[in-house]
Parts: structure tokens; sequence; C-alpha cells
């Protein structure tokens, strides 16, 4: 079986030719193809939700990955996050943040209202309109889950010296601001 490390997909053989013939040395052009297959697998773990659902097994949440996302998608729609303010979440909204059809969107915010962990109520901007809640019971689980997410990053960084720390979190922060420039999104 390859190991990922050791595995070069077809296309880097002409990417690295490219990296090169762009002026980037030899060695920049393999740090960035090693930078691009790890972020590969970073992504795939991020996509197939083994982060959260790690986490929510240890919390003993009993929730799929695609509810606790749209627990989350509500939370951020709530307190503006990657929008221009806070707003009330409907089911609409939530359908839009996760990227998912009303319909599904509807069908995951009625399992999470029978959980016990979204309410719905009448918007305090259009009373014929109906939106979501976080339920206390949402409150208490999110904080476990954050409680246990950060348990596992201290672990992850725990032999990290301080200033690899503080490096690695400003060229993440410069790479990632380099990301939304390159891809700005809808």
């Amino acid at each position: 079986m390859n190991n990922a490390k050791t595995t070069i997909p077809r296309h880097h053989g002409q990417v690295k030719d490219a990296l090169t013939a762009a002026g980037f040395s030899e060695s920049t052009a393999v740090a960035l193809l090693t930078l691009d297959a790890d972020q590969f697998h970073y992504i795939r773990r991020v996509i197939k939700g083994d982060i959260p659902q790690s986490l929510l097994e240890e919390v003993g949440a009993g929730l799929e990955t695609t509810h606790f996302h749209a627990l989350s998608a509500i939370l951020r729609i709530q307190n503006g996050f990657g929008r221009a303010g806070p707003l009330e979440v409907t089911v609409g909204l939530l359908a839009e943040e996760m990227n998912l059809d009303p319909s599904r969107a509807s069908r995951i915010a009625a399992d999470l209202v029978e959980r016990g962990l979204l309410a719905r109520a009448v918007s305090q901007e259009d009373g014929r309109r109906s939106v979501l809640v976080p339920t206390e019971a949402a409150g208490a689980l999110l904080d476990a889950y954050l409680r246990a997410k950060w348990q596992r990053t201290m672990k992850l960084f725990a032999n990290w010296p301080e200033h690899d720390i503080v490096t690695f979190a400003g060229l993440f922060a410069r790479y990632s601001d380099g990301l939304r420039q390159q891809y700005p999104g809808r």
C-alpha cells in the first residue's frame, strides 16, 4: 500500500515544471506540491466530517455530522459571521449557508427540533415568518464540543515551541487571506 507522502499524482510533474518556469526554485516547487497534497488530505477529512464526528462521539452527542453542521450554520447566521450582520435564521438561510436545497434543510431542521436542539419561533421582524432558534440543550452541546475541540488542539500543539505556533498561526492567516483573494466565493 502506498503512503500518501510517497504517492505522487501524475499531474505533479507538469505542475512542478510550471512552477519552476514561473520562477519558483526546485525546493519551493516541491514544498508547494507537498503543501497541496497535505491540504487535500486535510480538506478531505473536513468534507468527510472526520474531525467533527470524532468530537461528537467523544461528547456523546448522538448526532450525524450534517446535523452538527446545521447547528454551526445557524450560529454563524445568528452572529453575522461571513455576513453583513446578524440575521434571524430561516430554513431558506440555513439552506443557503449549508449549500443545500430548502427541502433537505427543512428536514434537518425538523430533526433538530424533534431532538430538542432547535425551537421554531415567530420572527421579531416579520410575524408571518418562522425562525429557528437554538435551545439551551444546543448551547450545552456546543459548549461540550468546543471544550473537547480545544483539549485536542492543546494536545496537538503541546510539543510545539511557542515561536512555531505563533509563526504557523500568522502564516496560516496570510495563506487564508490569499485564498480569499484568489477564490472570493459567491
